[in-house]
């Protein structure tokens, strides 16, 4: 027996072999939703988006040629410290400021440091 569970999709393709003609109307129908669902433009949710304004203020806060910690800018980012950001929080944001290459980062004896690109 196989391992992988078996979706929606599996069970539907499955069904449609043995399926009469007007049944199987429905179930193109129900694979048509699931083909709308899984392709669907997603909001960004409520945290994505404050996490959005706190990336900006953490690079406006940045000046260039300058290397910061994250518990630096935790506790420099007026915005951050009035929202009490926790420092994993924002390392978070630092990181996906690193990928986004908006920041550079650099390490030292494991501590990680973030500057402007």
């Amino acid at each position: 027996m196989s391992t992988s569970k078996m979706t929606k999709r599996d069970y539907i393709n499955r069904i449609m072999g043995y399926a009469h003609e007007e049944d199987k109307a429905f179930l193109t129908h129900e694979l048509e939703l699931l083909d709308k669902r899984n392709s669907a433009e997603r909001k960004p949710t409520a945290r994505q988006v404050e996490n959005a304004g706190f990336k900006e203020d953490i690079v406006a806060f940045m000046e260039a040629g300058k290397s910061y910690q994250a518990s630096e800018i935790q506790k420099g980012v007026p915005s951050i410290v009035a929202a009490g950001l926790t420092v994993n929080r924002v390392s978070a944001m630092l990181t996906q400021l690193w990928e986004a290459k908006v920041l550079e980062r650099t390490e030292e004896k494991g501590k990680r440091y973030y500057s402007l690109a």
